[in-house]
């Protein structure tokens, strides 16, 4: 969605379960727009009220799609009783399967990814595309807008996401806790802001002054976030800071604070509160 809107709108990593929210990215033209619903992965045996939530945003895009597109890319592996492949084969919509990372492969390779999906979804339509290098990206836009249905205009023109800066600067800091710790503590993190304020330097240049606090699961994984002497959260803070720095085109103060709220995932009213329930 990133390559195709042409806006960075969701967080990348290499980490199963990136993506917990579902996020709508606007593209428009002169005479046409496309409203992109990234959601969450399918998560086949979920263990928390949170992946649950999680799953049934991926559900509802299959209740008000016009075009499934089913990205996936080489290191992943799919069988015909994978229940998100059942429910592609039965969609109503089309179903497009979009290949991704095809610079990471051979033409031999990319091959045979093509003879599994034409197998395991038949009546998909089937693309090869490097998003990171924007390879055939444009033919598939082409594509999508060929087959979508005439339609009102939704949204403004110069709107590009349904979503406030403040979730895409708590999402830039939960990639770079994926991106810096391991195992379970990623999944165990929720960052929300809790304050945005937009002024001047004393030089006169605008800066975002934000505050963020990291709420984990439990007691023992507050001091792994912090660090000895604190250097693990002074080098998130770093890290998230030059990133939202380059998402908002300004500098930036942030201010990280990690509290502990014991199985936040299975909390309805900390789930309400984090977005995951209405």
């Amino acid at each position: 969605m990133n390559a195709l809107v042409g806006e960075r709108m969701s967080i990348i990593t290499h980490k199963p379960q990136t993506t917990r929210h579902r996020i709508i990215g606007i593209f428009s033209g002169d005479d046409f727009q496309i409203v992109f619903s990234d959601t969450p992965g399918l998560i086949g045996q979920p263990a928390y009220r949170m992946q649950k939530a999680m799953n049934r945003a991926v559900q509802s895009t299959f209740e008000d799609a016009d075009i499934m597109l089913f990205v996936t890319e080489p290191a992943e592996d799919y069988t015909e009783g994978d229940p998100l492949i059942q429910r592609l084969r039965e969609s109503e919509a089309p179903v497009f399967v979009i290949i991704n990372k095809i610079d990471k492969i051979t033409e031999g390779q990319l091959k045979n990814l093509d003879q599994q999906f034409a197998v395991l979804i038949p009546k998909a339509e089937r693309f090869a595309v490097s998003a990171l290098q924007k390879l055939h990206t444009e033919d598939l836009l082409k594509k999508i807008l060929d087959a979508l249905p005439e339609g009102p205009e939704y949204y403004p023109k110069d709107q590009l996401t349904d979503r406030s800066e403040r979730f895409f600067v708590s999402e830039i800091i939960r990639e770079k806790i994926l991106e810096l710790y391991q195992q379970e503590i990623p999944y165990s993190v929720e960052a929300i802001v809790t304050g945005f304020k937009e002024g001047e330097t004393k030089e006169g240049s605008p800066i975002a002054r934000i505050e963020a606090t990291l709420f984990v699961a439990r007691k023992s994984q507050k001091p792994i976030i912090i660090g000895k002497n604190g250097q693990a959260i002074k080098t998130l803070g770093t890290e998230a800071r030059k990133a939202i720095e380059q998402f908002l085109e300004m500098k930036v103060h942030l201010e990280l604070t990690v509290k502990v709220r014991e199985n936040w995932r299975d909390d309805e009213q900390m789930l309400k509160q984090f977005g995951y329930l209405d």
